[in-house]
């Protein structure tokens, strides 16, 4: 059995986009500190697993469509375990808006665009 252990994407200020997540998804920072090469890293999630967020400084958006190009990231999914509606209304409190509201294997979710255009899907088997 694998798992996922992390995903590492590249935002615009990934303080910023840690602050938010630890509020949002109730997680915390694993780790913080100079990249590699250049830029800044944080990784955000839990023992298990976790977002790498890395920021070069200088970094130009992409006017791509994920879901038509090749190598692409289309969205990052979280299972949530407690109630999905509490995690909805603090990704509005931060300032995002949940769209795509659906019900289907293994249960609720919905989805939201966050500040650098990543599209995030959350998931509950909660009804």
């Amino acid at each position: 059995m694998i798992r996922l252990e992390h995903a590492n994407i590249t935002v615009s200020d990934s303080r910023e986009t840690a602050a938010w997540l630890v509020d949002v998804f109730n997680c915390h920072v694993r780790w913080q500190g100079a990249a590699m090469q250049t830029g800044y890293t944080v990784h955000v999630g839990t023992e298990d697993s976790y977002v790498a967020l890395f920021s070069f400084g200088e970094s130009e958006r992409s006017a791509l469509e994920s879901y038509r190009t090749i190598a692409m990231l289309n969205h990052l999914a979280v299972f949530t375990q407690e109630d999905i509606g509490a995690v909805e209304r603090r990704v509005e409190s931060a300032g995002f808006k949940p769209v795509n509201h659906a019900d289907y294997a293994p249960g609720r979710r919905f989805y939201f665009h966050d500040g650098d255009g990543i599209e995030w899907e959350v998931a509950s088997d909660q009804s």
